[in-house]
Order: C-alpha cells, then structure tokens, then sequence
C-alpha cells in the first residue's frame, strides 16, 4: 500500500489520481475533512470520481505520532507531499516544526514501519547558490549557510537533512526539487493564485525569472522514480525559467485579458515590503511581502534538468502550450 502525506493540497490530490489510475493502492493523510471536497472537485473535473472512493482517508498531522503510527499499517511506499508554505517571517515557528520536525517524523515512522521506498517533495528554494563563476543551478550546487533567504527555505532545506538522515539509516529515499508548480483546481491559493490575480486585472510585474513546471509533470517524474531503482538522489524538476512578466503575459492571452503594463522597479518592492513591516507590526496584520520575497521579484535563476531527463528519458511539457489548455478551467 502506497501513503500520500499532504494529499488535499496540489501536487498530492493530482498524486492521487495518477497513482489510482495505475491500478495502485492508496492511503491518504489528511488534516482538515472539508480540504478534501477540493481533491474530490479535482477527481470530479477530470471525470475519475470512480475511482476517488477507493482512497483510504486517515487523519492525521506530521507532528502527531499517534495519528502517523495509525497511517503508517501496513504501509510500503511513501509520497511525503506535506509542507507548510508562508513566506510571513512571523510564521518560522510553524514551519520549521511542520517542514523540519513532520519530516523527521515521517522519516522516524519510515524506519519503524519498514517502508520500501520514500519520495519527498522539496522545492527549488533548498537547492543552493551560485559562486561568481557559476551561471546555472544543478543538484550539486552548494548551499551557503551565510546567505540570507526566506525562512521556507531554510525549513526545507533542514527537511531534506532529515530525509537524508533517513536514507544513511536504511530507507531507500529519492528528492525532487520542483520549481512553482503550475496546475488545474486550485485556483485560490499557493502558486497557481497568479490565474487568479491576472483574470481580476493584474497591473503589475518584475523581470525577475525562476523555474516553473506542471503538477503532472511533477506527479509523473515521482511515480517513475519511486517505480525505478533510483536512491540516494535529488532532482531538479523544473521545464524551464520564465519571467515573472512573461508568465503573465501568457495568462493575460489565454483568458482574453489585459497584459500587465506598469513595471514595478527594485526600490519599489523594496519600500513595500517595508511598509507591510511596518502594516503587520503595528496592527497585527498578516505580512504578505518579506524582504526575501521582494528580492526574488527582481532576481533571475536559471535551473539544470538534465537529471532528470537523463536518469528517467523524461520529457517536459511546454509551459506556453500549457497555459492555454489550463486557462479555460479557470
């Protein structure tokens, strides 16, 4: 039996689908009974709600051991999907107890079970940083410690210690590193928010550049190498880098509507984020900007994927072409 952590969010209600529609079984965690109406919608638009009542829903929280033990029957393959993503400083506490500490958890429960294989889902942002000489990132591009970054970062990069830890312990494990993930159903939150934003009348862009890639291709590249005998590796998934302009640029045409047109400069996003400081410490407001967050705008990372494509014969699908058939769900 096959258990998905994180199985009401993106990348693990479309892990869903594709690993029952391979004939496999599946135990789902899941914290919240009402996030799994937005997995069920997901099976109902892709016309599959056949086969969503063979899931087994077990909740559960990466920092309840008794909840994970129950989840963890029977149990030989795992898809350590779940992750607390915010880029609000005031929210570090969380993440690192969810990312770092639910992760070790997983990675304890792994090796208590006797599970086969272990594929966690990491992120672009724990991969590390370019030296004066270097113009791409890969999988061996070394992390600096005394470079700032957002703390969703750092907790991912300590997550992947612990699947580390786990592997050195015994469990066969392998990494991916998406970059933003792009895809269908979940229109009003994390990455694929930016549909949203741009059908409303986004103005506003940057020329900062990062990688993106579709949640099937994400799902795709997981099924295979938990399917191969591929360990002890991480891997980039990413289809290519795209300007945040760009990428809206390329919504605005799929949905018939107006292009982004006014160009927010560096010292812009810089005042900006500063003011949200300001906004969220004197009247306890949510931060939506950090300075982390508002750097990354203006800053342009090209990724490696040749990993993958080598290690897999993998092909990517083309994000413009993508955009256009996703488009029309929105």
């Amino acid at each position: 039996m096959v258990l998905v952590t994180g199985a009401t969010g993106l990348v693990g209600s479309h892990l869903l689908l594709l690993l029952l529609e391979n004939g496999e079984e599946v135990r789902a965690l899941y914290r919240n009974e009402k996030n799994i109406q937005q997995t069920k919608a997901l099976f109902e638009w892709k016309g599959r709600l056949d086969i969503f009542t063979k899931i087994n829903w077990v909740q559960g929280c990466l920092t309840d051991i008794p909840s994970l033990e129950k989840a963890f029957e029977n149990i030989d393959y795992v898809y350590h999907c779940a992750a607390f993503i915010s880029f609000d400083p005031g929210d570090e506490e969380q993440m690192r107890k969810t990312n770092i500490e639910g992760t070790a958890n997983i990675v304890n429960m792994c090796l208590s079970y006797n599970v086969k294989k272990l594929c966690h889902v990491s992120s672009i942002a724990a991969l590390g940083d370019l030296q004066e000489h270097e113009t791409i990132i890969t999988e061996e591009t070394e992390w600096n410690p005394e470079i700032s970054r957002s703390d969703y970062a750092i907790s991912k990069f300590g997550a992947e210690m612990e699947v580390w830890r786990g592997q050195e312990e015994g469990i066969p494990v392998v990494i991916v590193n998406p970059g933003i993930i792009l895809g269908p159903g979940f229109w009003n939150s994390g990455s694929s928010e930016i549909f949203q934003r741009v059908k409303k009348g986004l103005k506003y862009y940057t020329e900062g550049a990062t990688g993106f890639v579709t949640v099937e291709d994400v799902t795709r590249s997981m099924y295979q190498l938990m399917k191969s005998n591929i360990q002890k590796e991480r891997f980039i998934l990413v289809t290519e880098s795209i300007t945040y302009h760009r990428l809206a640029d390329l919504i605005a045409t799929s949905l018939g509507k107006p292009k982004p047109s006014v160009y927010l400069k560096p010292w812009v996003t810089g005042l900006a984020w500063r003011i949200d400081w300001l906004i969220s410490t004197f009247f306890f407001k949510k931060r939506q900007l950090s300075k982390a967050t508002a750097a990354s705008l203006h800053t342009q990372s090209e990724f490696d994927n040749s990993k993958i494509k080598n290690a897999l014969n993998f092909e990517f699908e083309d994000i413009p072409n993508y955009i256009s058939k996703v488009s029309a769900t929105v």
